[in-house]
């Protein structure tokens, strides 16, 4: 799989050094003292113009589209991990279109659709699909549980959850009836652009990194650190559920 090649450094070496578990702890302990690991919305001025506009703005929509992804931390760190090791353009069209085909069914069902759920919740899958990506990076399903899951299937249905949760944030505005379903489908538009952008960047960062004879090394820490912020985002997600339900 696109997933699984180039790494020669034995991975369950590396997980049974106590200074990989050390960092992870340290990290997820810095994390947890960051807001910004509840999760992003849509900030409060373009709230502001999203509730107040009426009719048809798809220009605008697009623009708030793109900027809520290339600035939503949580899914670029879900799809640093899905192209971390994706050595052929072929593998990251790929795995990128099944992301992109599920976060646009939910966005657009859960908006469009009225289908809704509790953002906690889903946030917390969020958080878990960058943890699930990066311990699957570092071979640990086949170390601790003895099997590879489908990971194009995994990446897909993550995907759907991504969606719901960029639906989450709009549902939570008092959007008009009027021009919703042009401004919804624009939204989307502009997450696929912002997506598109901050991908190639990251791309780039990547094949210069792979050049380098200590990528495989750091990649591994690497992986860790993602998987240490997933965990955060889960716990975060987690706690803000359990307190509104109180």
């Amino acid at each position: 799989m696109g997933t699984r090649a180039h790494r020669p450094v034995k991975w369950a070496t590396m997980l049974t050094k106590p200074k990989i578990w050390t960092w992870f702890l340290i990290v997820v302990c810095v994390a947890m003292m960051l807001p910004a690991a509840y999760g992003h919305g849509v900030s409060g001025a373009d709230a502001k113009f999203v509730e107040a506009n009426k009719g048809a703005a798809i220009g605008p929509f697009v623009y708030l589209g793109a900027k809520h992804m290339v600035t939503g931390y949580d899914h670029l760190m879900f799809l640093v991990g899905v192209i971390f090791f994706l050595y052929r353009l072929k593998d990251v069209v790929q795995y990128v279109t099944l992301f992109t085909i599920g976060h646009s069914v939910t966005l657009l069902a859960g908006v469009l659709g009225g289908i809704h759920a509790n953002p906690f919740l889903i946030d917390a899958v969020i958080g878990l699909s960058v943890a699930y990506k990066a311990f699957d990076n570092m071979d640990g399903f086949k170390r601790f549980l003895g099997f590879q899951p489908n990971t194009k299937l995994a990446v897909l249905v993550f995907g759907l959850f991504h969606g719901f949760g960029l639906a989450t944030k709009l549902q939570e505005l008092a959007l008009t009836q009027d021009g919703l379903v042009a401004n919804i489908l624009s939204f989307n538009v502009g997450v696929e652009i912002g997506q598109a952008c901050a991908l190639t960047a990251v791309l780039i960062a990547l094949s210069y990194w792979r050049m380098r004879p200590g990528f495989v090394r750091h990649a591994f820490a690497t992986n860790t650190l993602l998987m240490a912020g997933g965990f955060v985002l889960v716990g975060y997600q987690l706690t803000g559920y359990l307190v509104t339900r109180t």
